[in-house]
């Protein structure tokens, strides 16, 4: 083949993929505008209903939120005084017995990451090995889900016990940690560049974008309605079911993107999926081959269990020969170890008894979610810190760093979009039923007012973080694309600095800066 008709030839593919990005960004554009107008639409059509239900949520709050001291000061119940007591007082814990819930909620954060990663996620892959269901969709929604149980643990217990905003600040913590932390670690710590394919990057950004709008649509009137809060549950189940049909969702996008045209050529990837299908009829039918989360949680399960993978004989070591902090993490980690070998079965063990691992994983999860909200709270009050800023910031922050972890495992062996998409898509869980399933369970069983299905928001900072997160979703997106979708320490520099930003900024708005978005806490 001569020079000329290679070069005619890249000139067409060059033409065809910048057909390809330009048509997905106007797509996207007029996504965004058309829920822009829907969002303006149902804020017209909400605005009679809050005016008509202003006075009987008045009363009811003055009624059954606040008793007569909190009405007289206008402050809100503090969130420790719904747990039970430690023993300790104010003065005793300022003079160092807080080393105690400071040390609990570190042990916490541990328990919690190895019943994921050693319990619970191998469980329901056992579990999903009866069903016929690809690895990807399995890793892209059941994997995701799992992961991120505890931020469901955690909101049930801001919903149901403190009655505040730190289940929900973990939440947009999480978010914004690992749509911005996580690609800035990954960058950071990569060694060379890593090209990324813009594709999945793309269609993460703009499925999330959709999830927080509804969001947003949801919250802005300051009260959830049972049957917005049963939209955010079904949501998650229709994001399974695109997932599901993920392949036919992406070719008949492609089809009506670039005006019909059947194009026959095979995408090409940044990386290649640890466990290669049997099955490769259709790599030449115009499917795009990896979805929103693809193989990530597999290959992220997998670079945890090689974690653990004993030396070989020949390596020189012995099971006594080991450096100081080996020894010391051996030490501190051997009574939690103890303790879950004894509660509950190891399901490759024993596979038979894989729901009853399940089970007591779940059991685990809640009670320490409920354990790490007790200390935090108690930290928090100890400092004079309030909740929710404990929420966006420590219990965020500890609850995704074994998630970022591994992504920065997966990213440095070259599988870029994974570690990416995986942060991603357990945001979409976060939002969806993290938040929606509490909400639903208490609007229909515990509602805030009498005879009427709903949940009063305690403040309106959510609706404000619901922008705070479409702004780190489009700083996300804009790094990216000014830098041609390139992992390198540039995009970490950026993003850290960004992250840095924006989560001070939320931090602000709960510290009632911007606006009055939060009441101070009565005097205990």
């Amino acid at each position: 083949m001569s020079i000329q008709v290679k070069f005619y030839l890249y000139k067409e593919r060059l033409e065809k993929f910048k057909l390809n990005f330009w048509s997905t960004v106007l797509l996207c554009v007029i996504i965004l505008i058309f829920l822009g107008q829907l969002l303006l639409i149902l804020l017209r059509n909400s605005k009679q209903d809050r005016n008509n239900s202003e006075s009987v949520m008045s009363v009811h709050l003055q009624r059954h939120l606040l008793t007569k001291d909190v009405k007289a000061n206008q402050c809100t119940m503090a969130a420790i005084l719904q747990f039970p007591e430690d023993g300790l007082t104010r003065p005793q814990r300022l003079h160092g017995w807080i080393i105690v819930h400071i040390v609990l909620t570190v042990y916490g954060f541990w328990i919690l990451a190895i019943v994921c990663d050693d319990y619970l996620v191998p469980c329901i892959q056992k579990i999903c090995k009866g069903f016929t269901i690809d690895h990807d969709i399995i890793g892209a929604t059941i994997m995701a889900a799992a992961v991120s149980t505890p931020e469901l643990f955690i909101n049930c217990v801001g919903t149901f016990v403190t009655k505040g905003d730190i289940g929900e600040s973990t939440v947009v913590g999480s978010a914004i940690f690992n749509m911005l932390a996580v690609p800035a670690c990954c960058g950071l710590f990569l060694g060379n560049p890593l090209k990324l394919d813009w594709w999945p990057i793309t269609r993460d950004c703009l499925s999330y974008t959709m999830v927080v709008l509804t969001l947003l649509g949801i919250v802005v009137d300051g009260r959830i309605m049972w049957y917005e809060s049963l939209c955010l549950v079904v949501g998650y189940f229709v994001y399974m079911l695109v997932m599901y049909h993920h392949k036919s969702v992406a070719y008949k996008t492609r089809q009506f993107i670039l005006g019909n045209r059947h194009h026959h050529y095979q995408q090409v990837t940044e990386f290649t999926p640890l466990i290669l299908k049997a099955d490769m009829k259709g790599l030449n039918n115009g499917y795009s081959h990896y979805s929103l989360a693809c193989e990530a949680h597999s290959c992220l399960n997998l670079v945890e269990l090689g974690k653990d993978t004993p030396t070989e004989l020949g390596s020189g070591a012995t099971h006594w020969s080991c450096d100081k902090p080996s020894c010391l993490k051996y030490l501190m980690k051997w009574p939690i170890t103890l303790i879950l070998s004894l509660t509950i079965p190891k399901c490759h063990k024993h596979p038979r008894l894989k729901y009853i691992t399940f089970l007591f994983s779940i059991l685990w999860i809640g009670g320490i979610s409920y354990l790490m909200a007790f200390t935090i709270t108690i930290i928090g009050d100890t400092l004079g810190i309030p909740d929710a800023v404990m929420g966006l910031t420590i219990l965020a922050i500890g609850m995704t760093i074994p998630e970022a972890v591994s992504s920065i495992s997966v990213i440095k062996q070259g599988y870029g979009v994974m570690g990416l998409s995986n942060s991603l898509g357990s945001n979409t869980f976060s939002i969806l039923l993290s938040l929606g399933l509490p909400w639903l369970v208490k609007s229909i069983f515990l509602p805030e007012i009498y005879s009427q299905h709903l949940v009063v928001l305690r403040s309106s900072a959510l609706m404000y973080s619901c922008f705070i997160l479409l702004i780190s979703i489009f700083i996300l997106y804009t790094t990216f694309l000014c830098n041609r979708f390139t992992l390198n320490s540039r995009t970490g520099f950026i993003c850290l600095f960004m992250y840095a930003m924006v989560i001070i900024a939320a931090i602000l708005l709960e510290l009632n800066i911007f606006f009055s978005v939060n009441l101070p806490a009565c005097r205990h």
